[in-house]
């Protein structure tokens, strides 16, 4: 069962996966339209925050990390005519990370790709999706 937040918003659990010297981010392919994204999503009602961010990690991305940072609470921007019964408002908490081991395998390996980025290349990719920007720019990754 997802858990919602006080005013009926989808609360989602978010990571942005950093390699260990902070220089390079870890997108993966969106599944609901073109692009790269960073994984992220609902947070069920028998799970701690860092407990989701680290299960989406695992199903989206195929990773393994160490959560480092808390980056805060990142409100949606969609406009009311983006928001639907299917894709309700969402409460975004996204946590930097360290990714501590990459495997072959994954649950979502068959509908997603994976790639490192810089800084700019993930600005550029992720240019549409304000509130990922916002968590990309509360980390520590070097600009």
């Amino acid at each position: 069962m997802p858990g919602y937040g006080t005013g009926g918003e989808r609360l989602v659990a978010g990571v942005v996966p950093l390699n260990a010297t902070k220089t390079h981010v870890l997108l993966i392919q969106s599944t609901r339209r073109t692009g790269w994204v960073l994984p992220k999503g609902g947070w069920e009602s028998d799970e701690s925050c860092t407990e989701a961010a680290q299960r989406e990690a695992w199903e989206e991305a195929g990773i393994v990390l160490k959560i480092d940072y808390d980056l805060g609470q990142i409100t949606e921007t969609r406009t009311p005519k983006q928001i639907s019964k299917d894709a309700p408002k969402a409460l975004y908490q996204f946590y930097e990370a360290t990714v501590t081991a990459e495997h072959a395998e994954w649950p979502e390996k068959h509908k997603r790709d994976r790639q490192w980025a810089t800084y700019a290349e993930a600005e550029k990719v992720m240019a549409g999706r304000p509130e990922l920007l916002e968590a990309l720019k509360r980390s520590t990754l070097q600009r």
